[in-house]
C-alpha cells in the first residue's frame, strides 16, 4: 500500500496551499485517503501528476484549472522603495525565506523562496511581485524539495515551541496572581 509519505516525496514542497490543503503533506494524506485527486498541484504540474499516477497505478489527469496553471518557477521580489516594514509578509512564508523586522525594509532570500505566492496578498502596499526565477540573472537554482520540506518542518517546530513557551508563561502568570 502506498503511504502519504510516499506521495509527499513526489510533491514539490512549495507549501503553497493552491491544492486546497495546508501544505504538501496534508494534500498527500488526502490523496492517500482517497479524498483528493492527483491533479491539484500547479507547481508540480504535469510531471508531478504523471509521477503520482505511476506511483498509485492511476491514469494521469490534466491539471485542475481551479487550482491554477502550470508555469515557470517564480520567486518573490520586494520593491525596497515601497516596503513600509509592516512585517505582514513574514508569517505566511512557509519556509522563512523573507527576512526583515518591524518598520524595516524586508528582503527575500532567493535561494530559499519556493514561489508559493503566500506573501503577496497580506502586503498592504502591493510591493511584492512574483517574477520568473529565470528572469533574474543572479538567482540561484530553486531549492530542492527535501530542503523545502526540512525548512517547513523546522518552521513548524519553531512556531509550536514558541506557542508552548507562551502558553507556559501565561499559565505561570495566572498561578502567580
Amino acid at each position: 500500500m502506498v503511504s502519504a509519505r510516499d506521495i509527499d516525496a513526489l510533491l514539490p514542497q512549495t507549501q503553497c496551499t493552491r491544492c486546497g490543503y495546508g501544505g504538501c503533506l496534508p494534500y498527500a494524506e488526502a490523496i492517500a485517503a482517497g479524498l483528493s485527486e492527483i491533479n491539484q498541484c500547479p507547481p508540480g504540474g504535469a510531471a508531478t501528476i504523471e509521477a503520482l499516477a505511476m506511483l498509485l497505478g492511476r491514469a494521469p489527469l490534466p491539471l485542475n484549472p481551479a487550482n491554477g496553471t502550470e508555469g515557470p518557477e517564480l520567486v518573490a521580489q520586494i520593491d525596497e522603495q515601497a516596503c513600509i516594514g509592516c512585517a505582514r509578509c513574514l508569517p505566511p512564508c512557509p519556509v522563512d525565506a523573507i527576512v526583515g523586522a518591524q518598520r524595516q525594509m524586508h528582503t527575500v532570500v532567493l535561494a530559499l523562496c519556493t514561489g508559493c505566492e503566500l506573501c503577496v496578498v497580506p502586503c498592504p502596499v502591493d510591493c511584492i511581485a512574483m517574477v520568473p526565477r529565470a528572469s533574474l540573472p543572479a538567482a540561484p537554482a530553486a531549492p530542492a524539495a527535501r530542503d523545502n520540506r526540512a525548512r517547513h518542518d523546522a518552521q513548524g517546530a519553531r512556531l509550536a515551541a514558541r506557542s508552548h513557551q507562551r502558553a507556559s508563561l501565561v499559565a505561570e502568570r495566572k498561578q502567580a496572581n
